[in-house]
């Protein structure tokens, strides 16, 4: 399995930012197990990376690696919506 790398970008502490990361962790730990490095990026904090990467709407989720670069909106509280964002697709 390829290593994935996760870039969730929120606007502050929101309760929408608290639950897409809370949901995106719980994912990342059931389905990739170590296989993945996420970065939590506060566009608050960070705006200049926030223009850099095009957000326009947060909780926004960026899939890096392994390529296609994909994007996901939202609080990720939709597991099979956040897998087919991340291009993966679980062993049956």
């Amino acid at each position: 399995m390829s290593k994935y790398v996760l870039k969730l970008y929120v606007t502050g502490h929101t309760s929408a930012s608290v639950r897409a990361a809370a949901n995106l962790r719980r994912i990342c730990e059931e389905e990739l197990g170590g296989q993945y490095e996420l970065f939590i990026i506060d566009i608050l904090e960070r705006p200049q990376l926030a223009q850099d990467e095009k957000i326009l709407a947060t909780p926004m989720l960026i899939k890096e690696l392994p390529l296609p670069l994909r994007r996901v909106i939202g609080d990720l509280s939709n597991k099979e919506q956040v897998l087919l964002g991340l291009d993966y697709y679980p062993a049956v």
